[in-house]
């Protein structure tokens, strides 16, 4: 049986909009570079939040657990 499938060139997706693009980079665009950049600070900016008020929580329980 002969093999009828066409030959697609190496490539990569883009990890923001998931377009076919060839490089060795993870963006297919500045602008995704761009929005994923601004997407990082934002995630990382929630994180520290989540995590300050939980060691907060941890505090008041002990202090209110010792008294």
């Amino acid at each position: 049986m002969a093999d009828y499938t066409e030959k697609i060139p190496q490539h990569r997706h883009c990890v923001v909009c998931g377009k076919a693009f060839i490089g060795d980079d993870k963006f297919c665009s500045d602008y995704c570079r761009e929005t994923s950049t601004d997407e990082v600070k934002t995630k990382l900016r929630k994180y520290l939040i989540i995590e300050v008020v939980l060691v907060a929580i941890v505090v008041v329980a002990l202090w209110f657990g010792w008294k």
